[in-house]
């Protein structure tokens, strides 16, 4: 049990420090993650690997990738991000339209695409994440740190 609540608090400092960008980014993965999961559970079954338990373990990872993309559809700022904004909201609305199609129709194809759309979007978060950071943490021209 202290395993757990410390690895609970190490994730919510992560959070809580994040800035905006970095956050994003843990959204995604967390989202490409849990597609994952219900991916290889997926090859299992199609492999002849059935177990009814897994079922419901697919269902639920599936679940919250499309709460996850939901979540980035409502963080949305179509003020300011203008026609990208618009553009995600478009991207991430097919996500969940393919996820749920592809959850009736047990066909992990539609969440192999989905998946790997997010795995692009995550890394050119995660590039104007750094890039951003990289700005804002400059260290101070001409300090004289030597006296």
């Amino acid at each position: 049990m202290d395993q757990y609540n410390a690895l609970s608090a190490y994730r919510e400092t992560r959070v809580k420090t994040a800035g905006q960008g970095q956050l994003i980014v843990m959204l995604y993965d967390g989202a490409i993650k849990n597609l994952d999961r219900a991916l290889d559970l997926l090859k299992a079954e199609k492999a002849g690997k059935k177990n009814p338990a897994n079922i419901e373990i697919i269902n639920n990872a599936i679940l919250k990738a499309k709460e996850i993309i939901t979540e980035l559809m409502v963080s949305l700022d179509f003020e300011k991000g203008g026609e990208i904004a618009k553009y995600l909201f478009s991207l991430y609305t097919w996500f969940n339209k393919e996820l749920l199609e592809g959850t009736i129709k047990r066909d992990p194809c539609r969440f192999t695409v989905v998946r790997n759309m997010l795995s692009e979007l995550k890394s050119a978060w995660e590039k104007a994440a750094s890039e951003r950071t990289a700005k804002t943490e400059q260290p101070a021209k001409g300090l004289n740190i030597a006296g």
